[in-house]
């Protein structure tokens, strides 16, 4: 699951999540090193005919478009949302693409993690509760890791409860 843990500072854990990225950045350059490869391949036999300077701006503006559709694609996905859990704050901080930041805080003794098996905009939508509202965590995730995020959140509030009460 793309999420990890920090070191513990104190009493206080903090987790960072992200989206799956399923073609890494070195993937990235292989897949238009090929592409390139594949799409020039067949203009070899046009090789010193006109027809080749005809076609050649189609299949220059073709990979651009290749090319570009894969970064932006890596610009929407540049999300990190950071869950801080002391023994009497929780915060989650949801940087998004484009410089869009979230910010929720409450007090660890009220936070509930709660699963919406239905009822979401997907299903098994994951949210914290407490204080004034409550926020989704964890969209990008897929279902099953919703739910074993869940499991984890809900035993990581529980602790942090408990490093309270031990104070």
């Amino acid at each position: 699951m793309p999420y990890q843990w920090l070191p513990t500072q104190g009493d206080t854990r903090q987790m960072h999540l992200w989206p799956y990225r399923s073609l890494p950045r070195r993937g990235f350059v292989a897949f238009i090193g090929v592409t390139v490869a594949l799409v020039a391949l067949p203009l070899l036999v046009l090789i010193g005919s006109p027809a080749l300077w005809a076609i050649l701006p189609f299949v220059g503006l073709a990979i651009w478009g290749v090319w570009w559709a894969l970064m932006r694609s890596y610009r929407d996905g540049a999300i990190v949302e950071a869950l801080t859990l002391g023994p009497t704050r929780t915060s989650l901080t949801r940087d998004g693409p484009r410089g869009a930041r979230h910010e929720w805080e409450a007090n660890t003794h009220w936070v509930q993690v709660a699963l919406h098996a239905k009822g979401g905009p997907v299903p098994y939508y994951l949210t914290l509760r407490g204080g004034p509202r409550e926020v989704e965590i964890g969209r990008f995730l897929s279902e099953e890791e919703r739910i074993s995020l869940a499991r984890v959140l809900t035993e990581a509030v529980g602790l942090a409860r408990e490093s309270r009460q031990g104070v």
